[in-house]
C-alpha cells in the first residue's frame, strides 16, 4: 500500500433476526507488526418474526447493500455459523448468512469466512474466550469510550479485526 491508502473491511455477524455489521480501516502508516485500527461505523440490522420470510431476507440483503454503498469496504469478513439450538433456528441463521454473503458478493467484495474460535483467538489470544472478553478487547483495540450496542455490532467489529490481522492483504481504499 502507498501512503494515504487504507484497508477497509466490513465485518458481519450474520443471522436473520439480527445482523451485526462493522466497518474498520487499517491505515498504511501503521508500522510493521503494529495495528492501527480505526472504526468507520457499525450497527445492527433487525427483522421480526411477523415479517414474511422472504421480506426478512430481502431486508438483510438491501440493508447490507446500503452499508456497503455508503462505506465502500473492499472486503467482507463473515463469521461461520455454528450449530443452532434447533435445526430450524440453524437453518434460518444459515439463510440470513446467505443473504449477507450475497449482498457482499453482489458488490464485488471478496468474502472471507472465519470460525468463532479463530475470531476469539485473533482478538483475545484465546480461542475459547467468552463474549465479554472479546467485546472488551474490541473496545480496547478500537480505543472506544464505550462498547457499541447491541452486542451483534461489537461481534461484527471483532470479525473485521480478525480479517485485518489475519486475512488476505487485498482490499485497498484510496482516500
Amino acid at each position: 500500500m502507498n501512503a494515504g491508502e487504507q484497508r477497509r473491511v466490513l465485518g458481519i455477524d450474520p443471522g436473520l433476526a439480527y445482523v451485526g455489521w462493522g466497518v474498520i480501516a487499517q491505515d498504511s502508516r501503521a508500522g510493521a507488526g503494529r495495528a492501527s485500527f480505526r472504526l468507520i461505523d457499525c450497527g445492527c440490522l433487525q427483522t421480526t418474526t411477523n415479517m414474511p420470510h422472504a421480506e426478512r431476507l430481502l431486508h438483510v440483503f438491501h440493508g447490507l447493500g446500503a452499508v456497503i454503498a455508503k462505506h465502500r469496504p473492499t472486503a467482507a469478513a463473515v463469521e461461520e455459523v455454528f450449530q443452532g439450538k434447533s435445526p430450524k433456528s440453524a437453518l434460518l441463521a444459515g439463510e440470513g448468512r446467505g443473504a449477507c454473503i450475497l449482498a457482499a458478493a453482489t458488490h464485488d467484495l471478496t468474502v472471507v469466512e472465519y470460525p468463532a474460535t479463530v475470531v476469539k483467538q485473533a482478538v483475545t489470544g484465546n480461542g475459547r474466550a467468552v463474549k465479554q472478553q472479546v467485546q472488551s478487547m474490541v473496545q480496547r483495540l478500537l480505543a472506544l469510550d464505550e462498547l457499541p450496542t447491541p452486542h451483534h455490532a461489537a461481534d461484527a467489529l471483532a470479525i473485521a479485526i480478525t480479517h485485518l490481522q489475519r486475512g488476505p492483504r487485498s482490499g485497498v481504499v484510496r482516500g
